[in-house]
């Protein structure tokens, strides 16, 4: 009882620390175009990559214990798909899809984490869809099976970014499994970009598992052996890793056992233990969900520090330009007005007309250059220290550490786009307000998250697997009614 309060107290109040804390100030700065907590507020999520003969329909079938994905040599599905648990159904109905929806359902339904994906257009949504399957293996998470990458040009022109989707969907999966088989162990062009380019940039790298798919085809041991070596050597080069990662090796049962006449599939029983592994390290993404949050709130909150860091300076510096400017304007407007009443008094058809004309020719010459200061040179002069604090606004925040450095590279372009937009001109004093409520938000619960990591971490073992298996997911459907406590 005490557990099952826990977790669920912390989930509520991580998501509302993000809605009512983060969530306004990423929208007020366009940060995000969408709540943030709508990515996080779902079931945990198995991303799915890999070639297009790579058998990653073929694993998800074998996991949810029925075909329900279309499976070949070919390409045969081009969608995204949405693979979600149905528990509307008796345990005794056989496993089987008992809904589907569209891509236009899923992007604009709030109960999925998918809105922010509109961005990439009509032709996505046409290859994006929703089964609902009654399958105990999702009853904890939900699995993304993505198309099968490509590697000549003229398939990739997919009408859409495809590297795009790849990159958004895997910055809000709990897990990343990259398939590989062994006929084309690494080499298509789609995979070398998404590892050495996407991946690195969306998402962490303990979240992403390489996975040598197929192995009952190889014809031997020795053969696995050699189409390891090779994923291994393409995979260092690929990610410019000099460790190699762990590859996990797995296959089909039931598609080894319709060729097991074909050649000697002996050695697989020396690798049954692989595939329960994977099996294992896919149902534990509830697990990773908790990590994910702790790195939600510490990466997004330390963004938007670094983010109104920036633009905080600037308004300090932009205030001290203002000053300056209005310093030199009043000067030169003294010097103006003296030269006008100078002028005056040595002119003597003005002069006549006596001291209080003279003084006013003096006063109104300094108003004149005070209001063409103000009005128009002012603005001029403004305009060009902008530019110039765009030009190098990386000047505006220190960037001596790498994590200073990657945390501005993530918000560089934003704090660009914001002080166009505004023309550099906005509240300072909002801007430090909502700085110090960040930052605290990204102290406090980073911290608390951590904390809550190492309670659980230490509860006994079978109350551990319980916790990984059942109760560890942020439930945010608001049709559902949750439990009593």
């Amino acid at each position: 009882m005490y557990r099952d309060n826990y977790i669920k107290a912390l989930r509520t109040e991580l998501l509302d620390m993000v809605a009512g804390h983060l969530t306004p100030v990423a929208l007020r700065y366009g940060y995000s175009d969408v709540p943030l907590e709508t990515t996080i507020k779902w079931r945990p999520q198995v991303l799915v990559l890999g070639g297009y003969s790579s058998g990653k329909s073929t694993l998800i079938n074998d996991f949810l214990g029925a075909k329900v994905q279309a499976t070949g040599q070919a390409p045969t599905d081009d969608s995204f798909t949405v693979i979600t648990y149905d528990d509307s159904q008796p345990s005794e109905v056989p496993v089987q899809v008992t809904e589907t929806r569209d891509g236009k359902f899923l992007l604009n339904d709030s109960e999925y984490p998918f809105e922010t994906l509109k961005k990439h257009g009509q032709r996505f949504a046409a290859h994006f869809r929703l089964k609902k399957i009654n399958s105990p293996f999702l009853e904890n998470l939900a699995i993304i099976d993505t198309p099968g990458m490509l590697d000549s040009i003229t398939e990739r022109d997919r009408g859409y970014n495809y590297q795009e989707v790849i990159g958004d969907l895997a910055q809000i999966a709990d897990l990343v499994l990259v398939l590989f088989d062994p006929h084309k162990a690494g080499t298509v062009r789609e995979i070398h970009t998404s590892l050495r380019d996407t991946l690195p940039t969306r998402t962490f790298e303990d979240r992403v598992l390489f996975v040598l798919n197929r192995i009952d085809e190889c014809a031997s041991m020795i053969d696995l052996l050699r189409v390891y070596g090779t994923l291994c050597w393409n995979l260092s080069q690929i990610t410019g890793r000099k460790d190699i990662p762990m590859i996990h090796l797995t296959y089909s049962a039931q598609e080894a056992a319709a060729h097991k006449d074909e050649h000697d599939t002996s050695y697989l029983r020396y690798l049954e233990n692989q595939r329960e592994e994977l099996k294992r390290a896919v149902l534990q993404a509830p697990r990773y969900r908790l990590d994910n949050l702790a790195a939600f709130v510490e990466t997004h909150g330390e963004r938007l520090a670094h983010l109104l860091e920036a633009l905080i300076n600037f308004r300090l510096k932009s205030r001290a330009f203002t000053i300056k400017s209005s310093l030199a304007a009043i000067g030169t407007s003294l010097l103006a007005g003296a030269a006008g009443f100078t002028i005056a008094m040595a002119a003597p058809p003005v002069a006549a007309l006596g001291l209080m004309i003279t003084l006013g020719i003096g006063g109104a010459a300094a108003l004149v250059c005070l209001g063409g200061w103000t009005l128009v040179l002012h603005r001029f002069l403004f305009d060009r220290f902008l530019k110039k604090a765009l030009k190098n606004i990386g000047q505006l925040t220190p960037l001596q550490t790498q994590t200073r450095r990657d945390s501005w590279e993530s918000v560089r372009e934003l704090a660009s786009g914001y002080l166009r937009n505004t023309n550099g001109k906005f509240s300072l004093r909002e801007a430090r307000r909502e700085y110090a409520a960040v930052w605290k938000i990204y102290e406090r619960g980073s911290k608390e998250i951590r904390e809550a990591l190492k309670e659980l971490e230490n509860l006994p073992e079978d109350e551990e697997i319980e916790f990984t298996q059942g109760q560890l997911r942020l439930v945010s459907d608001s049709r559902r009614k949750e439990p009593p406590a």
